[in-house]
């Protein structure tokens, strides 16, 4: 069975890490290989990142509003790239209506502080388990 392999970080100058670091730890916890990024990344930075580490999940903690201008950014440059990962967003200030913005533009999964850790955990391993799946029969096909 493959490990999902997550990449965790903070865009722009969001500095509130306390969530993703325990994120990171939630998900290490249930089997997940998890790479933190840290502060201050921008979508390029964090598509170099999972691209390099062939990540299944770039996983974002929101607790400033810059993600709704980065990551409809980070979203048009994995389609650009063609790029076949997942991108999650989870923090306490993701509204609604935001969150309906967020999922037009393509993210996966948004957990706010009413998701639980077994619904994310179950989500990311399904997210990274069809990744893989699709990974193995784009092999298969000449």
């Amino acid at each position: 069975m493959h490990r999902p392999k997550v990449i965790i970080g903070l865009l722009g100058i969001d500095q509130h890490e306390v969530g993703a670091i325990a994120v990171a730890g939630l998900l290490r916890d249930a089997g997940m290989e998890v790479i933190y990024a840290g502060r201050y990344n921008t979508p390029a930075s964090l598509i170099s990142m999972a691209t390099d580490e062939d990540a299944d999940i770039i996983g974002i903690s929101c607790h400033s509003w810059e993600y709704l201008e980065y990551v409809p950014e980070l979203m048009h440059m994995i389609e650009t790239d063609q790029l076949d990962i997942s991108v999650v967003l989870g923090g306490s200030i993701i509204t609604a209506s935001d969150a309906a913005a967020m999922r037009q533009v393509g993210v996966a999964g948004i957990y706010g502080p009413d998701s639980g850790p077994d619904l994310m955990v179950s989500e990311l391993h399904a997210f990274a388990a069809s990744r893989q799946s699709r990974l193995r029969a784009s092999m298969r096909s000449p």
